[in-house]
């Protein structure tokens, strides 16, 4: 192979050593991310990787994480610098960006010798680059496009890249490998699918361009959509968005992150294709893939971090900007420009070190020619209801003056899932009062089971345990309120209990109703989990809660619970809790209302939204129960009633 002479300094900063599992880029003790000096670099820092609580972590686990980030980062580079060459035909952009695809071309030769990672753990899906091929199809894909800018936007100088066509060709070869094995396994549907096909389809489209001599057209392409297998073939990628999400658009884990994370594999593997000469079917299965995000984002652009996920993540922020650049490129009036702005501010709070220097965003947005061959789709879309939900994956949203409010009692998401039936999450436009908490990298077992445990969740507990996966289904909806449920039985949830959660969009407030009922005497838990300074008093037969943030909200609650022989009291109890999982270490207030002995549980809440200051935020003056009615006095002095439902109809 020819090599470059090194003429840029940043050669000399590449890695030479393969990288390992970024998930163990995690301090033990304190579960957090650790620190991303000195990425990208060629080399970890002397003496360890600093913890935000002030560890040094010098672990071959964490080395081969953090050598993970600096390889992904160096690609990104690239691709930024080819980008921007594409664009500007800057020739010093251009020559770096080709001095190092050549550098890199002589590490991966160096490095992998042809052959898989052999430290990779048994589990896995083994790449040559990295532990997991996953992680293998990432890092080719920035730089088969980097490869593609150049090649295809100075066709003269394409055969300055030809010493990177053993590394596109071992990387498509490396993808079509892995997903065959997958296929073989019966797990098409994995979300590693989507960037394997990416992996292939880009890898394969740029040495096409290159040997081609950068012109499209002349065996640089296949002849039309239907001849390009790696995104119209049995196993390509507009079969895998049909296979692997909903009908209403949601990636069948019900993760926010992985239908982040596919999402943006499918619109980075489609770059030069027309979106509306797309089969229909996968056409409108990847608008409604954006139109789930558009919804589950509050006003101001946060977006729950259901079931596994970062909470937050300055480079996952960086993704967020991405996936919203090629969204608006795909759609016309994509509904995520909160979401790319909400990313941008969490990047820019980060400070230096979490990403290429060029916002991902612009660099895409500004590519010559666009992304996609054709303009945005044009799409009819109802406005926003007041409750929305996909039955499939039992995720709802309900907007109720000033609260965005998620439930979740769907199936539990595979490997990826919480035991987190019947939470709700409550959020303002700009304040995670009662977020998902998210996960922490994977590398922390044990705050890994933490997030992933109903304790962390604001959901309904039995015995204090967890409970087995279960999946709850809907019981009834209008325009203005849900009833969910989850059933136990001995293979399901916690074994003869059955839950029921219904939330109503009132009239100013948002009414949250749980009923929990077993077959024998129990400890019945309903838990909140705040992500803001909580203030909690007694008051009468209520308990009153104020959430604190850039959004106030106040709530009033009220309960009862029964046994064999009559009442049983319920207690809220406040105790110190970790908060959300960027920072297991960051304490909260939980609250949990426990019924001890109970056969049956009530818990009502009432919410109310106001500003920061106090006002349009006046409490509900109070609630009351009786046999079969909850009756919510508003500070106005309106009283409104709402049935219970069936089962808590109980003295």
């Amino acid at each position: 192979m020819t090599s470059l002479a090194p003429e840029h300094t940043a050669l000399a900063g590449l890695p030479r050593e393969r990288g390992g599992w970024w998930h163990n880029f995690v301090c033990p003790v304190h579960g957090t991310e650790l620190s991303h000096e000195g990425i990208p670099g060629p080399v970890p820092p002397a003496g360890g990787v600093r913890c935000p609580h002030g560890c040094r972590v010098d672990s071959e686990p964490v080395r081969g994480a953090w050598l993970v980030l600096s390889h992904q980062a160096w690609a990104r580079r690239i691709r930024v610098l080819a980008h921007r060459a594409a664009r500007t035909g800057s020739d010093a952009d251009r020559d770096e960006a080709v001095a190092l695809l050549a550098a890199y071309a002589d590490v991966y030769a160096e490095v992998t010798g042809g052959g898989e990672h052999e430290r990779a753990q048994d589990w896995m899906l083994r790449g040559r680059l990295f532990h997991q091929a996953l992680t293998d199809a990432i890092w080719s894909v920035s730089v088969g496009h980097a490869v593609w800018s150049l090649a295809e936007s100075a066709p003269e100088r394409a055969a300055e890249l030809r010493p990177v066509l053993p590394v596109l060709d071992a990387t498509a070869e490396a993808a079509r490998a892995a997903r065959d094995r997958l296929v073989g396994e019966g797990r098409f549907t994995s979300n590693y699918t989507a960037w394997l096909n990416a992996a292939g389809r880009v890898c394969a489209r740029a040495a096409a361009l290159v040997r081609a001599g950068g012109v499209a057209g002349e065996g640089a392409a296949p002849s039309s959509l239907d001849d390009d297998e790696w995104l119209a073939g049995e196993h390509g990628q507009l079969a895998h968005a049909l296979a692997a999400t909903t009908r209403g658009g949601w990636e069948w884990e019900a993760s926010t992150y992985y239908h982040g994370f596919v999402l943006r594999a499918y619109l980075l593997s489609l770059r030069g294709t027309d979106p509306a000469a797309l089969p229909p079917a996968a056409r409108d299965r990847l608008v409604a893939m954006v139109d789930v995000l558009a919804s589950l984002a509050t006003d101001d652009g946060i977006l729950p971090a259901i079931h596994d996920g970062p909470y937050l993540r300055p480079p996952l922020a960086l993704e967020w900007t991405e996936l919203c650049a090629l969204a608006d490129g795909f759609v016309a009036d994509a509904g995520l420009a909160a979401v790319a702005a909400r990313a941008r501010r969490e990047v820019a709070a980060a400070g230096p070190g979490h990403g290429p220097g060029d916002p991902l965003a612009d660099e895409l947005r500004a590519l010559r020619g666009g992304w996609f061959a054709g303009t945005p789709l044009v799409v009819d879309r109802p406005a926003r209801p007041v409750v929305s939900i996909d039955e499939e994956v039992g995720i709802a949203v309900v907007r109720a003056a000033g609260i965005h409010a998620v439930l979740d009692h769907g199936p539990h998401g595979a490997g990826h899932g919480h035991h987190d039936k019947l939470a709700l999450y409550l959020y303002g436009q700009r304040t995670p009062w009662q977020p998902d908490p998210g996960q922490v990298p994977y590398g922390h077992p044990a705050w890994r089971d933490h997030y992933a445990s109903a304790a962390a969740h604001p959901g309904v507990r039995v015995d204090d345990g967890d409970p087995a996966e279960a999946t709850g289904r809907l019981l009834d909806r209008d325009e203005r309120s849900l009833t969910v449920e989850v059933r136990g039985d001995a293979t399901s949830w916690y074994d003869g209990v059955r839950a029921v959660r219904r939330l109503v969009a009132g009239d100013g407030y948002l009414l949250d109703v749980v009923v929990a009922t077993a077959d024998r005497p129990r400890r019945l838990t309903l838990g909140l989990r705040p992500d803001v300074p909580l203030a909690v008093r007694l008051d009468g037969d209520v308990v009153r809660t104020g959430w604190d943030g850039a959004e106030r909200l106040d709530g009033v609650h009220a309960a009862r619970a029964a046994g064999p022989d009559g009442p049983v009291p319920v207690r809220a109890v406040v105790r110190p809790g970790p908060g959300p999982a960027d920072d297991p270490q960051r304490e909260r207030a939980h609250v949990d209302w426990t019924a001890h002995g109970a056969t049956s549980a009530l818990w009502v809440s009432v919410y109310r939204a106001g500003a920061a200051d106090g006002t349009d935020g006046a409490p509900v003056a109070g609630v009351e129960l009786d046999a079969v009615e909850i009756r919510v006095r508003r500070a106005d002095g309106a009283v409104d009633v709402h049935r219970l439902p069936g089962e808590a109809n109980h003295d």
